[in-house]
C-alpha cells in the first residue's frame, strides 16, 4: 500500500497501560486506521493510517474518552513503507540490524503480541494534564470540588436532617457526571467494561437503595486515588524526560574567529562550539582542541570525571571541568545521545512483557466475571432464600467495586516503566518489557573480548631499555611512528604524550610491510618492528629472547628498536582489559552465572587475558563458531546472554536468548541487539540482570498486594463487616500502593 501515512500525537492524561489500551482499542476501530502504538509513560501515540482517514474524528473520539490528542510538532504526516509497523507492538518484532557491516537479524518471539482483543480500558481517570501543581490540574480541581461537596452535604445534613439524602446525592453527582460521561463514551467505542462503568453502576445502585452518603464517599475516594496515581505516574514520566533538561538551552558557536550565542537545538552537524569551564556540553561532538576533565555523572552516573583531549568524543549534557574546549558537533539535537535514549525508552515502553500480556488476557475475562459474580450475589440470596433485597444488593455493589482490576492491571506496566526509566538514566538500555523480563532468567553470559572485556585498542604496557634508557627508547619510537594511523603506532604516540616525552625528529621514514618502520633519527638509522626482523639486523642474546618470549606469553605484541645497528630497547603492547572487567565478571559469577569468553583473537593473547580476568576462554573463532557455541550452551539447558560490540558477533547475538551491545552511546550500540550497555562498563551487565530480578520481584509484590486486598475485602463484605466505601478504598488504595511500590525502582540501589 503506497498511501500509508504516519502521524505522531502527544496525548495528555495517560497514567497507566490501561489508559493506553483504551485509546488503542477505540482508535484501532476507526476507518482508515492501519496500526496504532500508544506509550502512557511517554504520553505519545503513533498512528499509521491511510491518506483518507479522518484524523479530526479520531481526535474527537480520543477526547470523548477523556484525553486530549494533539499532533506533535514533528508529526507532519509522512509516507512510510508498506511493511513499517511504526513502532507498534501488535505483531512479532523482527529486528533487522546492521552492526558495523554485519547483519543482526534478531527475532524474539516473546516480543510479539496482539492488541486487538486485549483488555481495553479497565482504569478510568479524569484525564487532564498533570503539569504544574496537582491542585491546578483539572483532575485536582475535580477532586477538591467533590471533597468540598461531600463536606458541605455532611454539614447540611446535620443542620437540616430532612434534606440529608438529597445533599449527599447532589455531592455525589459533582464527581459522578464526568465519570459517567466517560463510561458512556467508552461503551460506544466498544469498551463496556471500564472502571468508570463499574463505578457508575455502583453509585447509581447506592442511590436506589438509599445509601447516598456512601455513594458520595465512594466517588470522592475514587477521585482521590486517581489523583494520587496520576502524581505517582508523573514521577515515572518525569524521570526519563528529566534527561532532556541536562542539555543547555544555548551554545557558543564559532564563526570567522568570533563566538555567537545560539539556541543549542539549532546547532548543525559540523559546527564548532566553545565550551567554557563549568558549562554543560550542548551537543554530541569531538574535541577539536583543549584538554579537560569531563564530568559524565549526569548522563552515566560515573562519579569520577574523565580526562579527555583532541579527537575524543563528548556527549551532550556532560559538564566541562577545568579548561575551555573547542568541540565539533557530530549529531543534531534530535539525534544526540540523550534524545536517542529518551526516544528508544519511549518505544520500549510500548512493548509488553510476557507477564503483562498474561495479566491483560486474564483481565479481559476477569472483569466481565466480576460483573456476573456481583449480579449473582445481589439477586441469588433474595430469590433462592428469601433474604433481604437491600442487604444483598448492597453487598453485590460492594463486590462490583472490590473486583475492579485497576491495581492488578497496573501492577506490571508501572514496574516495567519505572525500571526502563531507571536503567536508561544509568546507561542501561533495555528495549522493551519482554527483554527486561527475559534477561533476569539468564544463566550464562558469553562475552566478546575486543571492545567488550578489553578497551578495543592496544596500549603500551612495557617500555624496556637495553643499550638506551626507556625514555630514549620511547622518544625514538614515537619519532618513527609520528604521522602513522596504525593502531600500534597510535598506542606508542599516546604513551609518549602521557609520559610527557616529545617525539624525536625523524627523516626518510619508510614502512616495511609486515616488518616495521625505518628512518633517520638524529642522523642515525633506526628500525622499529618485529623481533624476527630485528634479529636480522643485530644479534639478540638469549636473555633478550627469553624476555620477549615471556611478554608474548602474556599476550603482548613486542616491537624491538634497533638504533645504529645496536639493540636499543623494546616496547610491549596489548589491548588491556577494561578497568572494571574483573569486578564485572566477579559480580556475574557471584550471582551464579556461568561466564565464557568467545573471541576470534589468537589463542595465546586470549588466554593471557582470560588468566588475568579469571574467565573460561574459547579463542580463534569465526562468527559461525560463536553462533555454534551459543547453540551448544542453549542445548545444555542454559539461558544465554551474548555480549559484544557487534564486530563478528551478529550471528551469536541473534542466536542468544538476549543480545547485549557494548558501546559509548554510538548509533551502533543504541540500535542493535535487545539491550545496550551505553557506557561500556562490564559491571553494568550484572546490574542490568539485577535490575530485571528486582523488577520481577516488584511485580510479584504488586500482584500479591492487589489480589490480597481484594481477597480480604471480598470475605469481609460477604460477612457484612465492610461496605461500599471500604470496597472502593480497597481498590483505590491497592492501586496507589502498587504504583508507589513500582516507583521504588526509580531509585538506584545502595552502593
Amino acid at each position: 500500500m503506497t498511501d500509508d501515512v504516519q502521524t505522531r500525537y502527544r496525548v495528555t492524561g495517560m497514567d497507566c497501560a490501561s489508559c493506553a489500551a483504551k485509546i488503542e482499542t477505540a482508535v484501532r476501530r476507526m476507518p482508515g486506521v492501519l496500526d496504532v502504538a500508544v506509550s502512557p509513560t511517554a504520553g505519545s501515540m503513533t498512528l499509521r493510517h491511510t491518506a483518507a482517514a479522518d484524523l479530526a474524528a479520531m481526535e474527537k473520539k480520543v477526547a470523548g474518552l477523556g484525553y486530549k490528542a494533539v499532533r506533535s510538532g514533528d508529526a507532519a504526516a509522512k509516507a512510510v513503507p508498506p511493511d513499517a509497523h511504526a513502532g507498534c507492538c501488535s505483531h512479532d518484532h523482527h529486528h533487522g540490524h546492521e552492526h558495523e557491516g554485519h547483519s543482526h537479524d534478531h527475532k524474539d518471539p516473546n516480543n510479539g503480541h496482539a492488541h486487538g482483543a486485549e483488555v481495553a480500558g479497565l482504569h478510568g481517570h479524569d484525564h487532564g494534564p498533570m503539569e504544574g501543581p496537582w491542585w491546578k490540574s483539572s483532575k485536582g480541581l475535580l477532586t477538591i470540588t467533590s471533597g468540598i461537596g461531600l463536606v458541605g452535604a455532611y454539614v447540611v445534613g446535620k443542620l437540616v436532617p430532612g434534606v440529608e439524602r438529597w445533599a449527599f446525592e447532589a455531592a455525589m453527582l459533582i464527581g459522578l457526571i464526568p465519570i459517567a460521561k466517560r463510561a458512556f463514551m467508552a461503551a460506544l467505542a466498544g469498551i463496556p467494561f471500564t472502571i468508570e462503568m463499574l463505578l457508575t453502576i455502583a453509585a447509581v445502585g447506592a442511590v436506589i437503595i438509599g445509601a447516598g452518603e456512601e455513594g458520595a464517599t465512594v466517588v470522592f475516594l475514587f477521585l482521590v486515588g486517581e489523583l494520587l496515581e496520576g502524581v505517582a505516574a508523573g514521577k515515572a514520566r518525569d524521570s526519563i524526560q528529566a534527561l532532556t533538561k541536562l542539555v543547555p538551552k544555548t551554545a557558543l558557536v564559532e564563526t570567522d574567529g568570533k563566538t555567537k550565542e545560539v539556541p543549542a537545538e539549532t546547532l548543525p552537524v559540523g559546527a564548532a562550539v566553545l565550551v567554557r569551564p563549568g558549562d554543560r556540553v550542548p551537543a554530541d561532538g569531538v574535541i577539536l582542541s583543549g584538554e579537560s576533565a569531563i564530568d559524565e555523572s549526569p548522563v552515566s552516573g560515573e562519579s569520577v570525571p574523565v580526562r579527555k583531549g583532541p579527537n575524543e568524543a563528548v556527549f551532550a549534557g556532560t559538564v566541562n571541568g577545568d579548561a575551555a574546549l573547542r568541540i565539533q558537533v557530530t549529531a543534531a539535537a534530535a539525534d544526540n545521545t540523550i534524545a536517542r535514549v529518551v526516544k528508544l525508552v519511549e518505544e520500549a515502553q510500548e512493548s509488553k512483557a510476557p507477564t503483562e500480556r498474561f495479566i491483560d488476557r486474564f483481565s479481559r475475562y476477569y472483569t466481565p466475571g466480576v460483573v456476573v459474580a456481583a449480579a449473582l450475589v445481589a439477586v441469588a440470596p433474595p430469590i433462592l432464600a428469601g433474604a433481604s433485597w437491600s442487604e444483598w444488593v448492597y453487598k453485590g455493589l460492594a463486590i462490583l467495586l472490590i473486583g475492579c482490576p485497576c491495581a492488578l492491571v497496573i501492577s506490571t506496566p508501572a514496574a516495567i516503566a519505572a525500571s526502563l526509566s531507571s536503567g536508561a538514566r544509568r546507561g542501561l538500555l533495555l528495549k522493551g518489557g519482554a527483554v527486561l523480563e527475559n534477561i533476569g532468567k539468564v544463566t550464562a553470559v558469553a562475552l566478546d573480548k575486543t571492545g567488550t572485556l578489553t578497551q578495543g585498542k592496544p596500549q603500551v604496557t612495557d617500555v624496556i631499555g637495553f643499550a638506551r634508557d626507556s625514555g630514549e627508547v620511547l622518544r625514538v619510537a614515537a619519532g618513527l611512528e609520528t604521522g602513522s594511523s596504525h593502531p600500534l603506532a597510535q598506542a606508542i604516540l599516546a604513551r609518549a604524550a602521557a609520559d610527557g616525552v616529545a617525539p624525536a625528529p625523524a627523516a626518510d621514514g619508510r614502512a616495511l610491510g609486515g616488518k616495521g618502520v625505518t628512518g633517520l633519527v638524529d642522523g642515525v638509522e633506526a628500525f622499529l618492528g618485529s623481533p624476527k626482523e630485528a634479529a636480522a639486523r643485530t644479534a639478540l642474546d638469549p636473555a633478550v629472547q627469553e624476555r620477549i618470549e615471556a611478554l608474548n606469553h602474556e599476550g603482548k605484541t613486542v616491537a624491538v628498536l634497533v638504533l645504529g645497528g645496536e639493540l636499543a630497547g623494546a616496547l610491549a603492547m596489548r589491548d588491556e582489559p577494561r578497568p572494571d572487567a574483573r569486578a564485572g565478571l566477579k559480580a556475574l559469577t557471584a550471582s551464579g552465572l556461568k561466564t565464557v569468553m568467545l573471541t576470534g583473537d589468537n589463542r595465546r593473547t586470549a588466554e593471557a587475558v582470560g588468566r588475568e580476568l579469571g574467565i573460561e576462554v574459547r579463542a580463534e573463532l569465526l562468527p559461525q563458531d560463536k553462533q555454534r557455541i551459543v547453540g551448544e550452551m542453549q542445548g545444555a539447558g542454559q539461558r544465554v546472554a551474548k555480549v559484544g560490540d557487534g564486530i563478528n558477533d551478529a550471528p551469536a547475538l541473534a542466536a542468544a536468548h538476549v543480545g547485549i551491545a557494548m558501546g559509548g552511546g554510538t548509533d551502533v550500540a543504541l540500535e542493535t541487539a535487545d539491550a545496550a550497555v551505553l557506557h561500556g562498563r562490564v559491571t553494568d551487565i550484572a546490574e542490568m540482570i539485577a535490575l530485571s530480578k528486582r523488577t520481577m520481584a516488584n511485580i510479584r509484590q504488586n500482584i500479591g498486594i492487589a489480589l490480597g486486598l481484594k481477597a480480604v475485602f471480598l470475605v469481609t463484605t460477604i460477612m457484612g463487616l465492610t461496605g461500599l466505601w471500604p470496597a472502593i478504598l480497597a481498590d483505590t488504595g491497592a492501586t496507589v500502593l502498587v504504583t508507589a511500590n513500582a516507583m521504588r525502582l526509580l531509585r538506584a540501589p545502595a552502593g
